[in-house]
């Protein structure tokens, strides 16, 4: 761990409520930056107006709020951050490191579901297009301080990702580098569901010649099917109520030594003795479901 000083953050996106899964993502990364001593922010990623529902962010805040998960600092919201990712894309165009894209996702399914880089010489101007970065640093692996290696499919790795949809929308994998470089994230623990845009993040800190911060990759919580808890997949918001048990039953997921008697405790002492016990080691590794990624963590 370097010396100088922790800063990680949770950003969940407006478009629903938190649940287990949600849980699992929020504590693991405040254990990880209280144990630290470091500072713990939370983001609202509301870029994607379309996916988002209305009052879901005051809900996510309360959630946390009322789960003992309190942030530092002021709550940064995406939708007050235009002006700095048009910055970035006006540098990135400057430099010539992205270029106009009128490919749609049907055209790419049928090649593959991998992009070609069929404009890329085409010069096409932003009319009905997205930007594409132009990937002159692809990223094939990266160090998990959890999972140890992981290993992106080459073809995955070196695609000309968007970085500004054709719908006007700027893009998460650009978003969210921006906001983290703004605020000085150093650590990122999330769930592995994110392991895939991480080897793009992690080129488009190469592009703008910045220091990408280190990454942690959570396991999924899953349902009785096997599919992993999700919005989209309903999932039951967190219960209100006695938190206590709920964040017991996350600790023991997380493979934490939680005792009987921290059930008796309050929320503000149970979290104390988690911040004060926990073992990042203890957590079960994962693989990416993801075929793009392999299942042989080295």
């Amino acid at each position: 761990m370097s010396e100088s000083h922790y800063i990680g953050r949770f950003a969940p996106s407006p478009s629903g409520e938190l649940h287990f899964g949600s849980l699992i993502a929020a504590l693991g990364s405040y254990l990880q930056a209280r144990a630290h001593a470091g500072t713990w922010l939370v983001r609202i990623e509301d870029i994607d107006p379309p996916r988002e529902v209305p009052g879901a962010a005051s809900t996510i805040l309360r959630q946390l709020e009322h789960y003992g998960l309190q942030w530092d600092g002021e709550v940064l919201w995406q939708s007050q951050r235009h002006d700095a990712y048009r910055e970035v894309l006006h540098t990135l165009q400057q430099q010539d490191l992205c270029y106009y894209c009128t490919c749609t996702r049907a055209r790419i399914q049928s090649i593959g579901g991998i992009y070609d880089g069929h404009c890329r010489t085409l010069h096409l101007g932003p009319e009905n297009a997205a930007l594409r970065l132009r990937q002159h640093h692809p990223v094939t692996r990266f160090d998990d301080l959890l999972n140890g290696t992981v290993v992106a499919d080459a073809a995955t790795a070196q695609e000309d990702f968007i970085i500004h949809r054709r719908d006007g929308l700027f893009a998460y994998n650009l978003a969210v580098v921006v906001d983290d470089h703004f605020q000085g994230v150093n650590e990122i623990v999330r769930g592995a569901d994110l392991i895939e845009p991480t080897v793009r993040q992690i080129s488009l800190y190469q592009q703008l010649g910045w220091q990408a911060p280190r990454y942690i990759h959570l396991p999924l919580a899953r349902n009785a099917g096997g599919e992993k808890l999700s919005k989209q997949n309903h999932a039951p918001p967190l219960p209100e109520g006695d938190v206590r048990p709920i964040l017991i039953s996350a600790l023991q997921f997380l493979n934490q030594d939680v005792t009987s008697e921290w059930q008796d405790l309050s929320v503000d002492a149970l979290l104390q003795h988690a911040v004060k016990n926990w073992h990042l080691q203890s957590v079960p590794k994962t693989a990416s479901s993801n075929p793009a990624f392999s299942n042989a963590l080295r």
